[in-house]
């Protein structure tokens, strides 16, 4: 390792200049990378929903569906919009009562159960269905589209709408996401390191990892605007101390009155056997999250871990590159640390390490019932601004019409008439089901089947399968609803065993059991795969333990709080904090446990190894978790899209939860428990017994 820090600083200036070079194909990458923003597409391909999906798509070009409320718009007006409407490629279906009613039929000769669905006082509605998929970029064309083709008469409804007004609110909020990290990064960076230029260097060598990590995606195929929301401020969180741990050795290294290239070599050398090691811990919490079944675990945790490793990468080769290329610059802006070594601090915790305990004892029933507690949401929709275009289109629909959520069934074409209507009666007896509509019960509304035009027939119809539209007062997601597809399904399924209940709905359903699974799952192999790591790198059994108790209790803190404040979190976020806090923080553990045996391996007292351990890691420990603090508490507090706003609250509140955490209780435990360790932990066990007290 050492001849690879010399190589680095003999050509500082070559690595610099390629790293430069690099970035072009980066952003490059980064601009090419599909973002996805619906949440749906990360179900799994087995889920028999999606196999509806694709029937509707395949089948009968219903990719996706829009309602459109139409208000004070004379009949005449809609027949014309219907007509410039299904002149757009994408469009397959236009369907509103204009079409059977014609533009000189009044609404009133209509049956009350037909006016009643489809007008209210002076507004009406139009479905229109979409060849492609809901997110497709095609789709997002074709509602801008048709929102420009009309006026404030229309409203357009429907997750299309919403997917394309949070794709727009995300796209103008990212750059002033990345700005506002680094300058609260740049701002706790000044007061923690001695030279004002320094800090711009660090979080320049970041900026080109996060580059390259983003750029690297384009190989993925795509990601989720949520990854790419969180993966730029997270990334910058996490390796901000590999950063600060490299520029402190050299520091070091040149005190002892080594020159630059030497002391470097000696930092990187340095850098590389502790950083790596620390690395290894982030990165398979990041990975654990590629065992959910959400596939978005999987988007996250790989682009997560990729950025762990382009950290890592930089911080030995790019970062060492521009400190010796600028060094003249660091030394010359170089002054006093304004943070300071919290020495009292230091002392404090240790003196009272048994009330600490006592403390820790006290508040982790109280962490543990919130955390059990805290409740969750599954419609993201559902806190999106209320001013946008899509958001008021749904509440009016609701409102107006009582279209709160509609379901897709599929029923066999084999399957009689009569038994479907027989089905449909049950159906319409579920609780919070307004009303079932197919082809098969549309006579009994007083509408010949003959009069209904044949491109509208063969879009409900066809050699295989009826469709049936089933409309439902329950916003999508509630237990309500779930209870309500349970029974939906276990009707259909005993007139037709090949019936599928398909649309956002049903699918929302599907997500709500996956991710109750995932949130077990992921935790589960997070802590097995991180514990293991620590049983080699600690070569203890108790240590890992203590470690993974520590982190733990914070975590349960952090999750806790939304319950005692009486908030509610989005579903992702229950899922992927632990597993990212765990992650993220566990290093902060591990540096104070590394230092505190090696000092007890020396024959050190149990007092002086935690002083020595806690006093020498309480600053790193401090600025790290203050980066990770300021990169994601300023996302979280000017988002407007809820779930970017939770989970970064979420992570710079775990971060400071986890720092306080393992300053304060796990020098204590490890006081209390230190004969344990020594007992078992390997090069240890020789620790003679006046050391235990």
């Amino acid at each position: 390792m050492r001849k690879f820090g010399e190589i680095i600083c003999k050509y500082r200036k070559i690595i610099l200049i390629v790293a430069i070079l690099l970035l072009i194909p980066s952003a490059i990458g980064m601009a090419k990378t599909k973002i996805n923003y619906d949440i749906l597409v990360y179900l799994p391909e087995n889920v028999e929903t999606i196999q509806g999906e694709n029937i509707l798509s395949d089948d009968f070009g219903m990719g996706a569906y829009s309602v459109l409320i139409l208000d004070n718009m004379p009949m005449n007006e809609i027949l014309k919009l219907e007509e410039d409407l299904k002149k757009i490629d994408n469009v397959a279906l236009v369907a509103s009562l204009a079409d059977i009613l014609g533009e000189g039929v009044p609404p009133d000769i209509l049956p009350d159960d037909i006016k009643d669905l489809a007008y209210n006082e002076n507004a009406t509605i139009m479905m229109v269905t979409l060849k492609d998929s809901i997110s497709s970029d095609n789709t997002m064309e074709t509602i801008e589209r048709i929102r420009e083709m009309t006026d404030e008469r229309c409203e357009i409804s429907g997750m299309s709408a919403i997917i394309l007004d949070t794709k727009n609110i995300f796209n103008s909020e990212f750059f002033i996401y990345v700005v506002i990290s680094v300058i609260l990064c740049l701002i706790i960076l000044e007061l923690a390191l001695d030279s004002f230029v320094a800090p711009i260097f660090l979080l320049l060598n970041i900026g080109f990892a996060i580059l390259y990590n983003m750029g690297s995606n384009i190989l993925l195929g795509e990601i989720s605007y949520i990854t790419k929301a969180i993966a730029s401020v997270l990334q910058l969180g996490v390796t901000t101390d590999f950063a600060i741990f490299l520029y402190h050795s050299y520091m070091s290294e040149k005190e002892s009155g080594l020159n630059n290239e030497k002391a470097m070599a000696n930092a990187i050398t340095t850098t590389m056997g502790s950083v790596f090691g620390s690395s290894i811990t982030t990165i398979a919490g990041f990975l654990a999250l590629c065992g959910m079944n959400l596939t978005l675990g999987k988007d996250i945790g790989l682009v997560m871990a990729k950025g762990v490793l382009f950290g890592v990468i930089c911080v030995v080769t790019v970062l060492p590159a521009m400190i010796l290329c600028f060094n003249v610059a660091i030394e010359k802006t170089k002054h006093k640390s304004i943070l300071p070594k919290f020495t009292h601090l230091k002392n404090f915790i240790i003196k009272y390490h048994k009330v600490i305990i006592i403390i820790f004892i006290l508040a982790l029933p109280v962490a543990l019932y919130g955390y059990n507690r805290t409740e969750i949401y599954y419609n993201l929709d559902s806190k999106l601004p209320k001013s946008l275009e899509s958001v008021k289109a749904n509440t009016d629909l609701k409102e107006k019409f009582g279209l709160v959520s509609l379901e897709m069934l599929l029923v066999e074409n084999d399957i009689p008439d009569e038994e479907i209507n027989l089905m449909l009666d049950e159906i319409k007896e579920v609780d919070g089901i307004e009303w079932a509509f197919g082809i098969s019960n549309i006579s009994d509304l007083g509408i010949p089947e003959m009069i209904i035009p044949e491109d509208i027939l063969s879009k409900v119809k066809n050699d295989e399968y009826n469709l049936v539209i089933i409309s439902s007062k329950y916003e999508m997601a509630t237990d309500e609803f779930n209870s309500q597809v349970k029974s939906v399904n276990s009707i259909i399924k005993k007139y037709d065993e090949g019936a599928i209940l398909a649309g956002e709905g049903p699918l929302m359903n599907d997500l709500v059991e996956i991710a109750d699974h995932d949130f077990n799952s992921v935790n589960t192999i997070s802590i097995g795969i991180i514990f293991v790591i620590m049983l080699i790198i600690l070569k203890s059994i108790s240590l890992p333990f203590i470690l993974m108790i520590v982190i733990e209790f914070a975590i349960f803190i952090n999750m806790g709080i939304p319950y005692y404040q009486g908030t509610v979190l989005p579903f992702i976020a229950s899922i992927v904090i632990g597993t990212i806090q765990l992650g993220a923080t566990i290093d902060y553990a591990i540096l104070i446990t590394s230092k505190y045996t090696n000092k007890r391996k020396e024959g050190i007292e149990k007092k002086d190894a935690i002083d020595y351990a806690l006093g020498s890691s309480i600053v790193s420990i401090f600025v790290s978790g203050l980066c990770f603090f300021g990169a994601t508490i300023g996302v979280g507090v000017y988002s407007e899209i809820e779930i970017i706003s939770s989970l970064c609250v979420l992570m710079s509140r775990g971060a400071i939860i986890s720092m306080v955490s393992v300053a304060f209780i796990l020098p204590s435990l490890l006081m209390v428990f230190d004969k344990l360790v020594c007992k078992t932990t390997i090069g240890m066990r020789k620790v003679e017994y006046k050391n235990f007290r």
